[in-house]
């Protein structure tokens, strides 16, 4: 477990915010993912998840468009909490970035920013600066055209556009449905007697297409939704990432779905 709790504490949101305003609105931002990889069983991740949900919240990076994701790990459920929002799906991908980047282990609170930047015991100024690279990289243009919940299946439609004329490599194109907010009172566990918050809550990730490098995409796209989910309260994010999980060049973030 590599502890984020530091380096959350001391990154000054007004100071970022006044580099947002001085570099002004001269170009459309650039979409950035920014996923973390948590757990309810962890007791330094609540840190992590106010630090996301600032990162949303105030988009702090000049030119960006920070697109959050929280994806809750498994592993932690047989520590006396199981967390309601995990999947081993999470954990799959946690493994598969574990690899590609060459950890030796797993651990929580773990952003990866645009697929590429591992962050953990970095200082302030490494995560201000990985933002800000993964903000001035080439980018693809990627488009929710449209998107709304057909309750009678129930099932999240979608239709989007995807520009891979200028793309180098070959991409996987995803689609994830998670909830724009969450909340859990938490009974057991490393925070038993906590009442935490959430941003961003995967709970749909799956690809659903691929785009060849130099073509582009047009498609529809579906997602069963558990019945009793609140279709106001979620998040539509489509991001394309080279195959191998590899870079994230592209992405889009629907919210207010209906």
């Amino acid at each position: 477990m590599r502890p984020l709790v530091a380096l959350l504490a001391a990154i000054s949101f007004a100071n970022l915010q006044m580099g947002a305003a001085a570099a002004g609105t001269s170009t459309a931002p650039k979409p950035v993912l920014v996923e973390l990889f948590t757990s309810e069983g962890c007791s330094t991740c609540p840190p992590a998840e106010a630090y996301l949900q600032q990162l949303d919240e105030h988009q702090p990076i000049p030119n960006a468009q920070l697109i959050v994701l929280s994806e809750h790990v498994d592993y932690y459920n047989q520590d006396g909490w199981m967390d309601p929002y995990s999947a081993a799906r999470y954990t799959g991908r946690q493994d598969a970035y574990a690899r590609v980047h060459g950890l030796v282990e797993r651990y929580t609170p773990e952003i990866v920013v645009d697929g590429t930047y591992d962050i953990w015991t970095k200082t302030p100024q490494q995560m201000e600066a990985a933002l800000n690279r993964a903000a001035l990289a080439p980018k693809i243009p990627v488009q929710v055209l449209s998107a709304s919940v057909n309750r009678g299946i129930p099932e999240l439609q979608a239709e989007i556009d995807v520009d891979g004329t200028q793309l180098r490599h070959n991409a996987d194109i995803y689609a994830v449905v998670a909830l724009d907010h969450a909340a859990s009172n938490v009974l057991r566990g490393e925070n038993g007697g906590q009442h935490l918050t959430h941003v961003a809550v995967a709970e749909i990730l799956k690809p659903v297409g691929k785009v060849k490098k130099g073509a582009k995409v047009h498609t529809q796209v579906g997602l069963k939704l558990d019945p009793d989910i609140a279709s106001k309260n979620l998040r539509l994010i489509i991001f394309v990432q080279e195959s191998g999980l590899g870079k994230v060049v592209g992405a889009a973030l629907k919210k207010n779905i209906r």
